[in-house]
């Protein structure tokens, strides 16, 4: 979603903010802008569009100054325009402010604000909020600050500076991440490691409730109340080379390549192959723990909701115990039945995710215990689970989640495994079950070593406007995550089924232009499946298939096979969705899409 940057310090700020913008593209944006304290007032640029606009604007007019904020701004209140884009400023002009969130009184407060003669430039909360702080300002830009958010409801990670403090830069946080770059004599904040990495790896994270005040000679972080709290300092593991392209056309394509290697590293150090069982220490649950609960509600939203469906399955398949999955955004708003016999897995790519993190919160007033399968290290669900799992798959830039889905679904394949040792699974069965797991990473490296096949399949399909795809049993869900692929990243309408449900309706859309893509291994419904691509068949549809190597049944009975290497049923999803993966990034390339940035859409998404 929206990215936030700061700098204090002896260099120029605006290349420093526009390299930290740039890396925080990813993210989706639609305008960006910064402003520049230069000890005479503040320098405000903003423009709507991509960061290379503003750019453009910036080669004639560069506003020198050591000290700045910058943004990029995914619209919420407002169109998308420049008077729109971020920063802010008061109606005296000397404080502007960069934000991300939503402000949900902000309209009871902007008529208060007009009562007392403000006027306002933009639709947005956020110029209200900075007129707010300007209002309170009495020579402290941090108590101002602390003052006007303690007036507000909703979330925001906000930056702000005066140009009566021009070394000083305020920022805080509630509901949207921020965290602390310690430099050389040089300081930053961002709503993301990525976009100081070039120059620090040493960050502090804030938490809700929480501000720092940077200045030249170090940083402070307090409460609302202006009281100082004591924060460690952490290291960021990876460097800039792992969020590089490295010579893939897209980062898409980058991140779906590096799937061998991803799920190995979130295998690595768990699997305890004698014992046939998986250690995993930071669930902060011992053993007698695990065996008191009772059911599991898995909380996600997107692909990580469908990494939680396949959760289910096996899940309750291997530990025979009760799962419920949970849109994160509905969990939160129902008076959900839970309780300390209750596990409740968060599941977020980033962390971050505003309902999932919410959803956790609600479990925990209620008594559950709450677990994380998150992939960015300090980030906020991270820290506040009682325990959990981080995937380690390394940073996911493309908007639309590949590896990360792997491993989500890995991790969740480990935790199935260590409850279903601890009640009834057999010793033998778990190393079966290890062995599968182990095997997985090469089978995958096999797929993509066959990615041609997949790209001429995507270029005879790239025209179709709809498209339906179906499964069964633990593939339902790839199902859903590979019309979710193609409809986001190629903006192609499709439909994920469970395959028995298409003769309740999905079957009248099926004609000679619509393709079908079935997902068909070799598995338990496998005959099933095979009644229902005759189905299709008999009406004309168009069948592509994925299928266990060998199955000569379905490529007799389908337009396209793509066949992937066996595995036990329930890890199928693992190889079954890769193929999903390639199809979806070709047919948007194809159309002529923005594969890592689709319209629309954010990495992290951290407002409701």
């Amino acid at each position: 979603m929206c990215g936030i940057v700061a700098y204090v310090g002896p260099r120029q700020a605006t290349p420093i903010l526009l390299e930290g913008l740039r890396r925080m593209e990813y993210r989706g944006y639609d305008s960006a802008g910064l402003a520049i304290l230069n000890g005479q007032g503040i320098k405000v640029r903003k423009a709507a569009g991509k960061l290379s606009v503003l750019v453009d604007k910036l080669k004639t007019d560069t506003p020198a100054g050591t000290v700045g904020i910058g943004h990029t701004r995914w619209a919420t209140h407002g169109a998308p325009t420049t008077p729109n884009a971020h920063p802010h400023t008061d109606r005296s002009g000397r404080i502007a402010l960069i934000h991300n969130g939503i402000i949900e009184n902000a309209g009871t407060i902007k008529k208060a604000l007009l009562q007392r003669g403000h006027t306002f430039q933009s639709e947005t909360d956020t110029e209200v909020l900075a007129h707010l702080v300007g209002e309170l300002y009495k020579g402290n830009l941090e108590e101002a600050v602390a003052a006007a958010l303690r007036d507000v409801d909703g979330a925001y990670g906000i930056a702000v500076v005066c140009a009566d403090e021009p070394d000083v830069v305020v920022a805080a946080r509630n509901g949207s991440p921020l965290l602390v770059g310690v430099g050389e004599n040089e300081f930053f904040v961002a709503s993301d490691a990525s976009a100081i990495l070039e120059h620090t790896r040493s960050v502090v994270y804030l938490d809700d409730g929480e501000m720092v005040v940077l200045t030249r000679s170090g940083y402070r972080v307090r409460n609302l109340a202006v009281r100082s709290i004591e924060k460690p300092v952490n290291q960021i593991e990876w460097d800039l080379a792992t969020i590089e392209r490295g010579g893939y056309q897209h980062f898409m394509l980058k991140e779906i390549y590096e799937q061998p290697e991803s799920l190995k590293n979130t295998l690595r150090g768990h699997l305890l192959e004698e014992e046939g069982t998986a250690r995993l220490k930071g669930l902060n649950l011992a053993d007698e723990e695990l065996n008191q609960v009772d059911r599991i509600v898995i909380t996600a939203c997107g692909t990580s909701w469908h990494s939680g469906l396949i959760g289910e399955y096996m899940l309750e398949e291997m530990a025979r115990i009760p799962v419920e999955v949970e849109y994160a955004s509905e969990f939160r708003y129902r008076n959900p039945v839970v309780d300390r016999r209750t596990l409740v897995i968060a599941i977020s790519q980033s962390g971050e995710t505003a309902d999932t993190l919410a959803a956790i919160r609600e479990a925990k007033r209620r008594g559950a215990r709450t677990v994380g399968l998150v992939n960015v290290v300090g980030s906020t669900i991270a820290r506040e689970v009682d325990g959990g799992l981080y995937l380690r798959a390394g940073p996911e830039v493309g908007v639309a989640s590949t590896k990360a889905f792997s491993s989500q679904v890995g991790a969740l394949a480990m935790l199935a495994l260590r409850i279903a040792r601890l009640r009834h699974l057999s010793v033998l069965q778990g190393r079966q079950f290890i062995e599968a797991l182990n095997q997985l990473p090469d089978q995958i490296a096999q797929i993509l070593a066959r990615a041609g096949e997949v790209e001429k399949l995507a270029e005879r399909f790239a025209n179709a406007q709809n498209a339906l795809y179906l499964g069964r049993g633990v593939n339902f869900p790839v199902a859903l995550e590979g019309a979710l692929k193609l409809k986001e990243i190629s903006y192609v309408h499709a439909e994920g089924y469970p395959a028995a449900e298409m003769k309740h309706g999905p079957i009248a859309l099926i004609d000679e232009n619509m393709p079908v893509v079935f997902i068909a291994p070799k598995d338990a419904v496998h005959s099933k499946i095979v009644s229902n691509i005759e189905e299709v068949k008999a009406r004309g549809g168009r069948v592509i298939a994925l299928i266990t190597e060998g199955d000569a049944e379905i490529t007799r009975l389908a337009d396209a096979t793509f066949p992937i290497p066996e595995t036990l049923d329930l890890l199928s999803p693992i190889l079954t969705s890769v193929p999903l993966q390639l199809f979806a990034y070709h047919v948007a390339v194809r159309r002529g899409c923005n594969v890592d940035q689709p319209r629309n859409l954010a990495k992290s998404v951290t407002v409701e």
